[in-house]
Order: C-alpha cells, then sequence, then structure tokens
C-alpha cells in the first residue's frame, strides 16, 4: 500500500446514525446467562451493524408453569433498540417443567416440545405471550436453532418433526401478531434433504424466510449455497426470503466449535469475517449475522450437574474475554481486529446498495512489484455496488486458502470512466488511499487503465464518487 497516498479513515457511523443496513451480529446465548450485555451494548452499537440476533430462552422465562417473567429480555432488547439496533428472536430451547429430558442438558438445549399434547400447548402459549409481549419491538421470529444438528434436536434430526414444528409455531406467532415474520430452516448442515422435506411437508407455506449457518475458511461457498438454497425455496414458494443467521471463525486455535482445531488467530478471523460479510452481500441476502459479539462458552452439549461438560470456550466474539470458573465471559470485552473490520464494512456499506455490474474487466500487466504478471487467478473474487447517489463500488480479493497462506500482490483493471473520483479502502484497517498518477493511466477510449493495483487475501475496495 506504500504506493498509494494516505487520505484519512473511514469514519465509524454508530447504528443509531444507520436508517437502514443487511448487516448484523449475534448477541446469543443470554438465555444460559453466560456473559455481561451491559457490557457489550454501547461496544455493538458503535460497530454499525443494525441486526442483533437473540435467543428467547423459553426455561429462563417460564420457570413457573404460566408465569412468564420476561424481565431478563426487556432489558435487553430495550437496550438495543434505544441504541438504533433491530433485534430478532430466535424462539427456543426446551423447558423442563414439560419435558423431562430438558431437566438433563444445560439450558435446555435440544429438547423440542413435540411429544404430548401438554408440551406442543405450552410451547404455543409461550409462543404466543413472548410474541404479544415484543410485538411493538420486533417483528422477525425464528424457529429454533439448527435442528438439523443432534446438538439441537437430542432425540435425533428429524425433518419432518421440525417442518410441523415451524408450521405450528408459526401459526401461534401469527396469532399473536398477524404482520409478523416467521424464519424457518436454521439449518447448519450443507446439504438441503432435510430442508427439502420439511419444507414439503408444509414448512413452505408457513415462513416468510429461511435462514442458515455458514462456518467456512473458504467463503466462495457462500455462493453455491445461497443459490442452491434460494432455488430449493422457490420450488415450494417463491416468496421464501434468504437470510445468513450465522457465520463466523475463531480467533484462536484452540477453541470449541465450529472450525475448531484451525490455525486461527485473530488477524485470519478479521480476514475470515470481511470475505464472508463482502461474500454475503454479494449474494444479496436479506440480512446477515456474524456470530459472534463476545468470546462465550459453547455449551450445546452440557450436561446439568457436570460443569466441566460445558466449559467449552469458543473465541468466535468481535470482542475478546476472559473466563471465570463457572465459564462466564469476564473481563472488558477488548476489541479484535474483526471488530474494527466489521465497523470498516458496517459504515462503507450503510444505508441503501445494491449488487450491480460495473465495467470493470481484469488486464493483467508486467508487475515491476512482483517481477511477474498482474495477478489472474481463477480464484478472484469481485462484484459491484451502487447507492441512490448514483456512486460506485468495487470489492475484490483473492480467495486463497487463509489456513496456509498469505497473499498479496497486484492487479490491473481497466474501467470505464465512472468518476473521476477514485479511491481505494482498506477493508481492515479502514485505511482510505487516493491512487497516484502513476497508477492511473487515461485511455483514448473514454476508459482508465488501474495498474498495478495491490490486491490481497481480503477484500480491498475501489469506489468511485461519493460511496463513503
Amino acid at each position: 500500500m506504500e504506493r498509494l497516498i494516505e487520505i484519512g479513515k473511514i469514519k465509524a457511523k454508530a447504528a443509531a446514525e444507520i436508517q437502514s443496513s443487511k448487516l448484523g451480529i449475534g448477541f446469543e446465548k443470554l438465555d444460559r446467562d453466560v456473559f455481561n450485555p451491559e457490557k457489550a451494548y454501547d461496544k455493538v452499537a458503535a460497530i454499525g451493524v443494525k441486526w442483533v440476533r437473540l435467543q428467547s430462552g423459553w426455561a429462563r422465562t417460564e420457570k413457573v408453569k404460566g408465569v412468564y417473567d420476561f424481565a431478563w429480555l426487556d432489558s435487553i432488547v430495550d437496550n438495543m433498540v434505544s441504541r438504533g439496533l433491530q433485534p430478532w428472536l430466535c424462539l427456543c430451547y426446551g423447558n423442563g417443567l414439560y419435558t423431562e429430558s430438558a431437566n438433563q442438558y444445560f439450558g435446555a438445549v435440544g429438547c423440542p416440545p413435540i411429544f404430548t399434547d401438554e408440551e406442543k400447548t405450552a410451547w404455543a402459549d409461550y409462543v404466543k405471550a413472548t410474541v404479544s409481549h415484543f410485538r411493538d419491538r420486533i417483528t422477525w421470529y425464528e424457529v429454533w436453532n439448527e435442528p438439523d444438528g443432534k446438538w439441537c434436536w437430542k432425540h435425533g434430526a428429524n425433518a419432518e418433526e421440525y417442518g410441523q414444528f415451524v408450521v405450528d409455531t408459526a401459526r401461534a406467532v401469527r396469532s399473536a401478531y398477524p404482520e409478523a415474520k416467521v424464519i424457518g430452516g436454521v439449518i447448519c448442515l450443507r446439504e438441503i434433504s432435510y430442508l427439502n422435506t420439511a419444507l414439503r411437508v408444509g414448512m413452505a407455506q408457513a415462513v416468510d424466510a429461511i435462514s442458515f449457518h455458514e462456518y467456512t475458511a473458504a467463503e466462495h461457498k457462500v455462493f453455491e449455497r445461497v443459490t442452491v438454497l434460494r432455488a430449493l425455496c422457490r420450488h415450494y414458494n417463491p416468496s421464501i426470503e434468504i437470510i445468513q443467521g450465522e457465520s463466523g471463525s475463531q480467533s484462536r486455535s484452540d477453541g470449541a466449535g465450529a472450525l475448531k482445531g484451525g490455525s486461527w488467530t485473530p488477524l485470519k478471523q478479521a480476514k475470515q469475517l470481511a470475505r464472508h460479510t463482502i461474500a454475503d452481500l454479494i449474494s444479496e441476502v436479506t440480512f446477515t449475522s456474524y456470530f459472534t459479539t463476545v468470546d462465550m462458552i459453547e455449551a450445546l452439549n452440557g450436561l446439568v450437574g457436570e460443569k466441566s461438560s460445558y466449559l467449552d470456550y469458543g473465541y468466535f466474539g468481535v470482542l475478546g474475554a476472559d473466563f471465570d470458573e463457572n465459564g462466564f465471559s469476564t473481563g472488558e470485552y477488548t476489541p479484535k481486529p474483526s471488530y474494527y473490520a466489521l465497523q470498516t464494512i458496517c459504515s462503507i456499506f450503510a444505508e441503501t446498495v445494491d449488487v450491480v455490474d460495473l465495467p470493470v474487466i481484469r488486464l493483467p500487466r508486467e508487475s515491476k512489484r512482483i517481477f511477474a504478471q498482474d495477478c489472474d487467478d481463477a480464484s478472484i473474487i469481485s462484484a459491484g455496488f451502487r447507492k441512490p447517489n448514483g456512486a460506485c463500488a468495487f470489492a475484490y480479493w483473492n480467495s486463497t486458502n487463509l489456513m496456509t497462506s498469505t497473499f498479496e500482490s497486484t492487479i490491473t483493471l481497466q474501467t470505464a470512466t465512472l468518476s473521476d473520483d477514485i479511491r481505494l479502502v482498506d477493508s481492515l484497517s479502514g485505511t482510505v488511499y487516493r491512487l497516484p498518477e502513476s497508477i492511473l493511466e487515461p485511455q483514448k477510449d473514454g476508459c482508465i487503465l488501474l495498474k498495478n493495483l495491490p490486491i490481497t487475501d481480503y477484500p480491498l475496495i475501489l469506489t468511485f464518487g461519493d460511496f463513503i
């Protein structure tokens, strides 16, 4: 980047300064009380995300049959709303008052109330009470979490059971709030047979959207996943929207949970976040949620009375934390590089942004920077964006293997003159650069050649006009 002319930094926008955005973050597991939300509210709002995923916590809310205490969740929702954030609620998990097996598992995770009439009625009553209580603050309601995984449907994943469960839950949601939006699926596995079955048994007509979880170091897989899910849903109900409900990576190699064991570092986590978030925007999902805000225990397989079974620490947070002897997240909740990457992307892509084709093409040239030809790898990912004011952006990166390499090279692009005001933004640091004349080569035909620009293994963003 040293050939470029640094002219400043992206100014972070707090959530309250942004009217709309597709970008969000997870604030999960407070149904199990694993971190202190008070220490995170302001830091989350300062990122500039708009959507915040919460989990409803049936067992924490209904501790006496028929008595609902929403005080703990009210505090979280109100703190979010007052800061300009938009909560959406995952309705989960079980309740030992009605399902005996739920008493065995930490947080009653993975124990759906589907076997007796009492369970079904209690769940429907709880859903109605929850939606009625929050209807003035929450519109989107998601049904359960990762039901296609054995950790969240502990007696064995069953798509027909889940499909009917969504149908029944959606009916309860809309009886309390007819205008509510219902999200089904919440799937974590890539194969489509589970979702196909759930849609076929009636879920397709019961939901407004399907959510999926995508934990991968290879974000190019997102494009195939969204394309296939969208096609499958349209087969049954063309109006179904697609939501990316969880993605993320660790910042340490010793973490539990998804992508465990990888050679993760704070820098690799930031790169994965930037690559995956931009990929989600390219895929045009309705909104996207990064997992998660704070480092915390995973706690999906915990057994009551066996504390060691749920002291499985995950390092997915954009805020780093320490842990006490009970697994509670302590410390100051310190921002990691991933925090600043997400903050930069939220500011750049705030408000209405459309994915568009731009007249930009790669034209490799000799590059003294690398003593070779410019990079023209098939693994390059790029896309164009446009804002209502006509300003455009072109994001690009080389989707090399984050686990095995660090990549930087050069790239030459030819573009029709979209604007005389061209900038380059580093998505990790938020640094904004002006391009020197040695890089800008006007051409007689009204095009311009951007010679030997830097290309890295995380998104760099060219802007044309007042995009930022």
